[in-house]
């Protein structure tokens, strides 16, 4: 079951971004980091991750969003800021269609959360640093089968699921 790790606003962590890459490099095919790293674009801890640029991000090299296919699943990744999230999720809906993408992970409100919109399932993975609306520091994976079946699960820093923390849903109309 090909499966992504996703995390988002770390500001400034080292110690742990380099933990969950090395935490879940075995078993996942991707892995995303949605802006807010606080890290050089080159630095070791980001090797490995399709990576964005978010509000206190300062490294040109940096792009503000990416399109990418991984085992078969169009994701589009962008921090948020650029596309007001923290009011509205249309402005990103309508970039993700106008990219084509079935999964969307964006970060910069720290809220964890996933939720189906318009036919694309949009992945907030919250904050390893400061995390908002629960304890928890989180970052997510999600998963999917070959047919429709779509799986993301929230993890605490620890690598630790957290209970209640999941979402599940199926994609209509993908073969």
């Amino acid at each position: 079951m090909p499966s992504v790790l996703i995390v988002s606003d770390s500001h400034g962590l080292t110690e742990e971004v380099q933990l969950l890459k090395d935490r879940h490099a075995h078993e996942v095919d991707g892995m995303i980091h949605c802006g807010d790293s606080e890290l050089d674009y080159r630095s070791a801890e980001m090797d490995s991750y399709i990576k964005v640029k978010g509000n206190c991000d300062f490294d040109d090299e940096y792009p503000d969003e990416v399109q990418e296919s991984i085992q078969n699943m169009s994701f589009f990744v962008t921090h948020g800021h650029l596309f007001r999230v923290k009011s509205t999720l249309m402005p990103l809906s309508y970039r993700a269609d106008e990219q084509g993408a079935q999964i969307v992970c964006f970060g910069h409100s720290h809220i964890a959360g996933a939720e189906m919109v318009g036919g694309k399932l949009f992945i907030n993975p919250g904050s390893i640093r400061l995390p908002r609306n629960h304890p928890e520091k989180t970052y997510a994976i999600v998963n999917w089968d070959e047919g429709q079946s779509v799986r993301v699960q929230f993890y605490n820093d620890q690598g630790e699921a957290i209970p209640g923390l999941t979402y599940e849903t199926t994609f209509l109309g993908r073969s």
